[in-house]
């Protein structure tokens, strides 16, 4: 039955791509669109606020901030070290107790 239905779906699909309207062989020149005010000089906007409704909401201070506030430089593990790791956490972790061969339909 679904090898019917398919070659049933196969043939129309078949069928519509030889009934399609082809593209046409006929040269055709490109036709840009024409912008005359692509150059013209305008005002610029007022100023406004990012954050909140008013200049009074948010406050900015400047300065560096010494490294030591920052706290504890972290240093980065290498990839082969990670790898070991996961392998060694792989073989120690708990099996399945229940293997079930097939599954689904």
């Amino acid at each position: 039955m679904k090898t019917l239905l398919g070659f049933l779906f196969l043939g129309a699909v078949a069928a519509f791509g030889q009934t399609a309207p082809s593209l046409s062989s006929q040269v055709t020149p490109i036709q840009m669109s024409d912008h005359p005010q692509h150059a013209t000089y305008n005002r610029m906007a007022s100023e406004s606020p990012l954050v909140g409704a008013g200049p009074d909401t948010y406050s900015y201070a400047q300065g560096e901030l010494p490294l030591w506030e920052l706290g504890p430089l972290s240093q980065p593990v290498p990839l082969g070290d990670v790898a070991r790791a996961y392998r060694k956490e792989r073989q120690t972790a708990k099996k399945a107790g229940i293997v079930f061969e097939k599954q689904g339909s």
